[in-house]
């Protein structure tokens, strides 16, 4: 089983279903255990308090992990009303009360101000760099530094339980979002106080909870010798890059990191006239993410399987 392999040649992306309380490079420093695989990353950190969806690359799949950066996220979050922490969530300290409980009414208003493009300021404990420094290793060693605003994106933003004290929320967002920050300017937009009591991820890119696995169930598949089913193809995160067939001829030109002209290549049906990117590859197996220019594929990632 893959906890014992001694080739390291385990390629795929996980959907890891991250438990809250350790950090995300914890969650894949396991999984890459479990998988004795011999390269891991993922695509996206989440909070220790955040649970959910965590995309686990590993081997080859590594060298595509550019590409969801910049996907869009879903969430579930409750926002507490009463305290603001420094932290924006429930592992900081309490900075400032209130005994305001926003009704439910204002609450649905008050969320349209934050839907489309908005400009949102990131937490000091977060992993944001100033100066070269992460602004979390600042704010921790005591020096916490000022985070500049940011533009980022709100698709949707919905109430989905309603209580006196808190309030459960569904977010949909662009890259960079921070959803503890959202929780405080919203608190603040209706003159409260609140923090973070609970976040889950539920989607990053075309990786979703429901196909999702826990440590525990990858420690169970790993001992019956099925783990490698949890896994998904390399090319998992790439569905908006058109793919080509190419022969094992081009092929081994693409993996060599030679250009090879366009007529050496199949065209898939799909695959627009004028494509910028595309994914090639030969007999169902991904050869290399290439760069189209001037009638030529210039391999971009080469994969080594």
């Amino acid at each position: 089983m893959p906890g014992k392999n001694t080739d390291n040649a385990v390629n795929g992306w996980l959907v890891l279903d991250k438990p809250p309380g350790v950090t995300s490079t914890q969650s894949v420093g396991r999984v890459r255990r479990i998988f004795n695989a011999q390269k891991a990353g993922h695509g996206g950190t989440l909070d220790p308090l955040a649970s959910g969806v965590l995309p686990v690359a590993l081997g080859e799949a590594t060298k595509t992990v550019p590409f969801i950066m910049d996907a869009p996220k879903s969430y579930t979050f409750t926002l507490t009303w009463g305290e603001d922490r420094d932290t924006l969530d429930a592992e900081g300290e309490v900075i400032a009360t209130s005994a305001v409980r926003p009704l439910r009414r204002d609450v649905e208003v008050a969320l349209g101000r934050f839907i489309g493009y908005i400009d949102q300021i990131p937490p000091k404990y977060s992993a944001v760099r100033i100066d070269g420094h992460r602004a979390y290793d600042l704010a921790r060693a005591g020096k916490p530094a000022a985070t500049k605003s940011r533009t980022i994106h709100i698709k949707s933003l919905e109430v989905t339980h309603w209580a006196h004290d808190a309030v459960s929320l569904e977010v949909q967002c662009g890259k960079g979002t921070y959803v503890r920050s959202l929780a405080r300017d919203l608190a603040h937009a209706l003159d409260a106080r609140g923090h973070v009591t609970m976040l889950r991820r539920l989607r990053v890119g075309n990786f979703e909870i429901t196909r999702s696995f826990s440590l525990d169930e990858l420690e169970r598949l790993c001992y019956t010798g099925s783990v490698l089913e949890s896994l998904l193809p390399i090319d998992a995160p790439l569905d908006d890059i058109p793919v080509i067939g190419v022969d094992a001829e081009t092929a081994g030109s693409l993996k060599h990191g030679r250009s090879v002209g366009s007529s050496d290549f199949r065209s898939h049906p799909d695959v627009p006239s004028q494509p910028e990117r595309v994914l090639a590859k030969c007999g169902g197996t991904a050869v290399a993410i290439c760069d189209v220019s001037n009638g030529l594929l210039r391999p971009r990632r080469v994969f080594n399987l």
